[in-house]
């Protein structure tokens, strides 16, 4: 049975129970247990019960009904070093962000032998992956434009995949920290896995402050030198409307120019979304996508579920919401249905 814990529910972890021939001797033993105790990752109310059972009162004897009420003082804590916490806390920063001492940033000295997959035709025959592969979805788009692109992918038959490894997978799991290297390392062998993927999402969302702010890396050459490795597949990135790949409105120039200089080193499909659903603020990067000459892909978000008629993204407004977006005029090339935190399901609306 599946049950919802509120902001009420009951927190409590353990109980400590502690005898003695004397209240002293009891008061003490309790003492000594809640410092013996190690509670790692959350908050206890230890410290509030070690000033309870030091204060003067608590030690005569003399509580009474309200004594806490009446006592801010019981408030005053003292937490302890807890350690092993912070030396934990400290690892996983190092191994997560790498070190922020000068001198000791870039590549780990670590250089291990990375194995790589051997892949097979269809015949069973082994594909040689030293050269890129060149076939792809994308050669439709490079050869005749956006609007065949689109044409393409709605007379399409079959299930057409969207890759998000490159983005959101490390981005969800691994707070963004996959290096470049690490990328280019696979990505040969990744041109002929995927050759007849509809898109690889590798660009966009986190992946741009966090290359720069933790990786010590330039997201553009990131971009360029992918795109040098993989030519065949239709690079996509994530577009937070007129935010762009920031956390707040930019100007409406800002947005036209970084969707030009996107289109221009790599990124081919633009995953534009508003997690409002605001209108006006995806129009801004719709629009900046299709003067770039770029495929824009427009997101509906929502989450829970929208066939429950009390939730508040039912069934009837995202598809009012999808409907706006394909009767508008020159507005997209395709709709997605982006559900929170990480499913999503792809739909062609004509």
């Amino acid at each position: 049975m599946l049950r919802i814990n509120e902001a009420f529910y009951d927190s409590m972890l353990v109980k400590c129970t502690c005898h003695g021939s004397t209240y002293e001797i009891v008061r003490r033993k309790m003492l000594r247990a809640l410092v013996e105790f190690r509670i790692r990752g959350v908050k206890t109310n230890i410290p509030f019960l070690a000033s309870l059972l030091t204060h003067p009162t608590f030690i005569d004897g003399n509580c009474w009904t309200t004594f806490i009420d009446d006592t801010p003082a019981l408030f005053d804590l003292v937490g302890s070093q807890n350690r092993a916490q912070k030396l934990l806390a400290y690892l996983g920063d190092v191994a997560v962000n790498g070190s922020s001492i000068k001198g000791q940033m870039g590549e780990p000295k670590f250089k291990g032998d990375i194995i790589m997959p051997e892949l097979f035709d269809e015949a069973g025959k082994k594909i040689d992956t030293s050269e890129p592969c060149k076939k792809g979805w994308r050669n439709i788009l490079v050869e005749q434009g956006p609007e065949a692109f689109a044409q393409a992918v709605r007379k399409n038959k079959g299930c057409l995949l969207m890759d998000t490894t490159w983005r959101d997978a490390h981005q969800s799991l691994l707070a963004t920290r996959v290096r470049t290297v690490d990328l280019l390392n696979i990505a040969k062998e990744t041109s002929h896995a995927y050759s007849n993927l509809y898109s690889l999402e590798c660009w966009g969302g986190a992946t741009f402050d966090v290359a720069m702010r933790f990786l010590y890396e330039d997201p553009w050459d990131r971009l360029r030198k992918m795109r040098k490795l993989v030519p065949n597949i239709p690079f996509q990135m994530l577009l937070r409307g007129a935010n762009g790949v920031a956390y707040s409105s930019l100007p409406d120039n800002a947005i036209y120019h970084f969707c030009e200089q996107a289109k221009k080193h790599g990124v081919d499909i633009f995953r534009v979304f508003d997690a409002l659903n605001d209108i006006n603020q995806l129009e801004v990067g719709i629009k900046a996508v299709h003067k770039a000459v770029g495929v824009v892909e427009a997101a509906v978000c929502f989450s829970g579920d929208m066939l429950v008629c009390t939730f508040i993204f039912v069934l009837s407004y995202v598809f009012v919401l999808g409907l706006h977006f394909c009767f508008a005029p020159g507005f997209l090339d395709s709709t997605q249905f982006k559900t929170a935190p990480t499913i999503s399901y792809f739909e062609d609306l004509d």
